[in-house]
């Protein structure tokens, strides 16, 4: 892992005290009373070369002061029907604490489909999923227990993983992109369960492109993960997709799938957005539709990656035609 010294946050520090004060204001926006710990994740991104994480962070300002990111918690997608159909096709949520009080989040790569809404929709509902959780859960968490808490915890449940996923590879990579810039150093440990072949297949390949801080922070767990996992949070804050010892189900239909809107912490994330819009716009109607935001431009390594998958999973489809065509004969 990268250390950093504390003369790089020292000279990080002074750079950003020369900065303007709209883009002061939204520096305060993503540090929420943490300054410090958030220069480290920048430097942490850029291997501790301040020239360049100070470059990174600069980037990020200007990205959120152009597309009005510190208004988006303000922006609903609405109608509810609308954000009804992003939640049962971009599953994401947030299951509860681990031991070290690090926020769960659950993501159904598998069973997402991202096909039932426009790109911007599923972009805008991830940066605010994003925003809740840095500007409301993780200071709420910090308050509660006195020291801060800066990042989450994630569990990926590949169930259902299929050749169509060739897809959404775009539309991931898009998202994957939005993090790697503007919320860097975010999530500890990356936790992949319900492994099909078709994943295990791509991972090979995969693995030796990412970063090394990146392969650090993934691990894959047999099966569900339950066993791993009880090793780290309780088995309520365990997402529903891996709370039975055999294989789980993104799509479970127990009242603890996080995924649903009906689940507590996406009622409160919806509320909470509807309530904001009110407050800054009480007298204009809320416009229906999606909040845009400039898409990036997938970096290097994103592309690469993107590529090599797709290469891997059209190699498996091409086996697995050849298989089907000799059943055939």
């Amino acid at each position: 892992m990268v250390t950093v010294s504390h003369e790089a946050v020292t000279q990080f520090q002074a750079l950003m005290d020369q900065v303007d004060e709209p883009l002061k204001i939204t520096f305060q926006n993503i540090h929420r009373g943490y300054p410090t710990e958030t220069l480290v994740r920048f430097l942490k991104a850029r291997d501790g070369n301040v020239s360049k994480a100070h470059k990174m962070l600069m980037d990020c300002l200007h990205w959120r002061a152009q597309n009005e990111i510190d208004k988006i918690l303000s922006k609903p997608i609405v109608p509810t029907e609308l954000y009804r159909a992003v939640r049962d096709s971009q599953l994401i949520g947030m299951s509860g604490y681990s031991r070290e009080s690090l926020p769960v989040f659950a993501v159904g790569v598998g069973l997402s489909t991202f096909d039932k809404a426009s790109v911007h929709c599923y972009v805008q509902s991830h940066i605010q999923i994003n925003e809740y959780r840095d500007r409301v859960i993780l200071p709420s968490a910090s308050a509660k227990h006195g020291r801060p808490i800066t990042t989450c915890v994630k569990v990926l449940d590949m169930t259902g993983l299929k050749l169509s996923a060739l897809s959404q590879i775009k539309l991931l990579t898009i998202i994957s992109t939005v993090d790697d810039l503007n919320y860097p150093e975010k999530t500890n440990t990356y936790y992949i369960v319900n492994v099909p072949y078709i994943f295990s297949a791509c991972w090979k390949v995969v693995k030796p492109l990412l970063q090394e801080r990146t392969r650090k922070k993934i691990q894959v767990l047999q099966g569900s993960g339950r066993d791993e996992l009880l090793k780290i949070m309780d088995f309520e804050s365990l997402p529903h997709f891996c709370r039975r010892e055999d294989s789980g189900s993104s799509r479970s239909s127990e009242n603890k799938n996080c995924f649903s809107l009906d689940h507590p912490f996406h009622q409160q994330l919806y509320n909470y957005i509807k309530q904001q819009s009110l407050i800054s716009e009480p007298i204009q109607p809320v416009k229906q539709g999606s909040f845009h935001v400039d898409l990036p431009e997938p970096a290097a390594e994103g592309t690469e990656i993107a590529k090599t998958i797709e290469s891997e999973l059209h190699k498996i489809e091409n086996r697995n035609g050849l298989t089907q065509s000799l059943d055939d004969v």
